[in-house]
């Protein structure tokens, strides 16, 4: 199963700065981020992985995966995955194509947002809840870390 780069983009350049009403929005619960990258990675997919504990899926506030709203929960599970759902390998920043996530680490500690690259163009641009943005550089954000999740596909 491929995943659509185009229709992922799509989505996270409609939703960059709302809320789709289908999801919660997580602002007031430690950030919207990773949810909005969900939709994103779920618009390109179509697929969710509905694995109890280790999966990526979101059906309400109360019945949904971890990965789905959880920086580290996210990184885990597209690098893991070998079931339903997308899955990514982690590469260098520089080969990073629009439809992928990066993850910022500020405090040299722990992944703590998530990014969705929507043009590289040389520069990566990219849409962001959680200090919404939309074609925000990359290279405007302070971080000490960043890490790149490259989309390599889906599975159904």
């Amino acid at each position: 199963m491929t995943y659509n780069r185009e229709k992922a983009v799509a989505y996270a350049r409609q939703w960059a700065h709302g809320r789709n009403p289908a999801y919660y929005n997580f602002d007031k619960l430690g950030g919207d981020c990773t949810n909005f990258i969900s939709q994103c990675l779920y618009a390109g997919c179509g697929v969710m992985n509905y694995t109890r504990d280790t999966g990526w899926y979101y059906q309400s506030l109360t019945t949904r995966a971890a990965a789905w709203s959880g920086v580290e929960f996210l990184h885990r599970f597209l690098i893991g995955n070998k079931a339903g759902g997308p899955h990514a390998a982690e590469i260098p920043l520089e080969y990073a194509q629009p439809g992928d996530v990066i993850q910022l680490c500020f405090n040299g500690q722990a992944f703590g947002h998530s990014l969705f690259v929507v043009s590289v163009t040389p520069e990566i641009l990219i849409a962001a809840h959680s200090g919404d943005s939309l074609d925000r550089p990359l290279q405007t954000y302070s971080y000490q870390f960043a890490r790149l999740l490259h989309i390599e596909g889906a599975r159904a």
